[in-house]
């Protein structure tokens, strides 16, 4: 069996920043693939082997990386896998303080596995050969079945990113967008790609590109179901379902499909004002709609040095909860698993739906390691985890909203309520205040929010959410940075 040759990775050899994890899970004619980074190896399992490939084609051993974006894509027999490697590998400053890694020989790359024969070619590779610069990595591929080439996403990176089209026979590629594009989903014949710089604003745009004629059309960003501002949407999935796109973002999800009269539109999903986020994890096709892990813990600052750097140092580092496993079924949106730190990757082998895993997050600046940091494993589900409803508890300081209130926004939550029976928030005020709680759902076309108001009194308050239904989102009348709330899901 193919899963009883899963393994528990812990730290070893690749020098990068802090966990990479366990990525671009696919399995696709009897072949289970995926990437370990930061080893930077490719994975390529079977019924009777297991094979590794340790990306020699692109460069010299020792080599770290491989991919943290979950690129990957299946034609025919072939599983093209893409992201960034170091060839060979270079961790320096240690001793000076500033750890870090020279980035001369960092590549992106496409590559090529053939499943009926087991070999790999390396489709494309392409570097800048600079020491703290390196060229947009790959984090999509997407198919185009009209062109019989593939899409790739580049956003990560200082020079060439955007999209790109690949001929993935002779290795020729060709820019169709210059604008940062981290992630892509096909919808009919239109490929929409999210557009930004990811670390910094977060999505921007869509822009759509019909899949025949080449011709791009772009869209802009609507607003909020439940009528409150949203901040720094950093994309980190895209999915199609009921023929609408769906962008998965920090503090929510955007659907919409523009060619249909549906403006892209934010609906609120797990919005604490932190790095909680759908990041570095892929949206997995299932039962007609999509499994998709929110996680609480993917990228960090580890050591601050500055004012700046310690106020994302707290953005990136408070735990208000478990990274959960989310089922999205228009109108539900159901919790179906919880998990440790992150959700790195997800992919359907039979009856059994397989889960990578890592307890720490990606980290920067100037803290480097020349060994991966985190314990990377494999959890094995059944299919039956959709119907599950685990209980889960958020514990939310308050001053996150506060601060958020000061950007005219504020409003926090987006918590589906699906499968729990005694679901309640428990805010612990430090002044009397006023609390509107938004109820809405992802009923297609979506519809605004409606809400009820509460009175909140200094001290323990507690409010049955039971009479909620679907996805309830709160927001205070005035900045309270000393309260705390708590949701608790039973």
């Amino acid at each position: 069996m193919i899963l009883e040759k899963l393994e528990r990775y812990p730290p070893r050899y690749g020098p990068e920043w802090g966990s990479g994890g366990i990525f671009g899970l696919r399995y696709h004619n009897d072949t289970l693939y995926f990437t370990l980074a930061f080893e930077g190896e490719a994975h390529f399992i079977t019924s009777d082997s297991h094979k590794v490939y340790e990306f020699e084609l692109v460069g010299p051993r020792p080599t770290s990386g491989g991919d943290t974006y979950n690129a990957v894509e299946v034609i025919d027999e072939f599983i093209y896998f893409g992201g960034w490697v170091h060839a060979p590998a270079k961790f320096r400053g240690k001793a000076q303080g500033n750890a870090t890694i020279d980035f001369s020989h960092k590549h992106s790359h496409v590559h090529e596995y053939d499943t009926s024969n087991g070999r790999v070619r390396l489709v494309w590779k392409e570097s800048l050969h600079h020491p703290e610069r390196w060229v947009g990595e790959v984090s999509e591929i997407l198919y185009n079945p009209y062109t019989d080439e593939l899409l790739l996403c580049r956003e990560d990176g200082h020079e060439n990113l955007g999209v790109y089209s690949l001929d993935r026979h002779n290795g020729k590629i060709r820019r169709l967008n210059d604008r940062p594009s981290p992630k892509a989903t096909q919808v009919h014949d239109v490929a929409f790609f999210g557009i930004g710089k990811n670390y910094t604003r977060g999505l921007e745009e869509v822009h759509a590109l019909d899949m025949v004629t080449e011709k791009w059309e772009r869209f802009s960003l609507g607003s909020s179901v439940d009528g409150g501002n949203y901040l720094e949407p950093h994309l980190g999935a895209m999915a199609s379902i009921n023929n609408r796109a769906f962008a998965f973002v920090r503090g929510g999800v955007f659907v919409g499909n523009p060619f249909n009269e549906e403006e892209f539109r934010f609906v609120r999903l797990f919005d604490f004002y932190t790095f909680y986020a759908p990041f570095r994890v892929n949206a997995l096709p299932f039962g007609g709609g999509v499994l998709i892990g929110f996680n609480a813990h993917h990228d960090a600052y580890y050591r601050p040095r500055s004012e700046e750097e310690l106020r994302y140092y707290t953005f990136t580092n408070t735990i208000v909860g478990p990274s959960v496993l989310v089922y999205v079924i228009p109108p539900m949106v159901k919790i179906v698993g919880i998990f440790g730190a992150r959700i790195t990757s997800l992919e359907k082998v039979g009856d059994k739906i397989i889960v990578a895993t890592s307890n720490t997050p990606n980290t920067g600046a100037l803290d480097a390691t020349p060994f991966d940091t985190g314990h990377r494993d494999f959890i094995i589900l059944d299919h039956a985890v959709i119907k599950e409803s685990p209980p889960v508890r958020f514990t939310v300081p308050l001053r996150f909203p506060s601060e958020a209130m000061k950007l005219d926004a504020g409003t926090f939550g987006g918590i589906p309520l699906d499968g729990y029976r005694s679901p309640r928030l428990i805010i612990n005020a430090s002044k009397n205040n006023k609390l509107r709680i938004y109820e809405y759902d992802l009923a297609l076309p979506l519809s605004d929010a409606t809400y009820d108001e509460f009175d909140i009194k200094k001290g323990r308050n507690v409010i049955d959410l039971s009479s909620f239904s679907g996805i309830v989102s709160f927001k205070l009348e005035k900045e309270d940075f000393k309260g705390l709330a708590k949701i608790e899901l039973r």
